[in-house]
């Protein structure tokens, strides 16, 4: 078994209040849930730019880069206005 740890940036260039980023961010979250995994804001003070890191269980490194593909197609296909990157780390 292996746990995954994904950070995900994001960049928000439409974004000008905390709060206009809190609601994409808990629209994304709340959208997450439906993969079984953990989800957390990591984002700082400045509006234009979020992080978030998702964590979840898999049973071996083959399983967890298809669930990682899986995320990663869901938010290219629901946020297509949000670019992002993830940083990926496999205990």
């Amino acid at each position: 078994m292996v746990i995954v740890n994904l950070i995900a940036d994001f960049e928000l260039p439409f974004v000008f209040s905390l709060k206009e980023r809190r609601k994409i961010l808990n629209s994304i979250k709340e959208k997450l849930k439906k993969f079984n995994v953990s989800v957390l804001d990591l984002s700082g003070e400045y509006p234009k730019e979020a992080s978030i890191a998702i964590v979840y269980a898999a049973h071996n490194e083959k399983q967890a880069g298809e669930i990682k593909r899986t995320i990663e197609e869901f938010l290219f296909r629901n946020f297509p206005e949000i670019e992002f990157i993830f940083d990926t780390e496999i205990i």
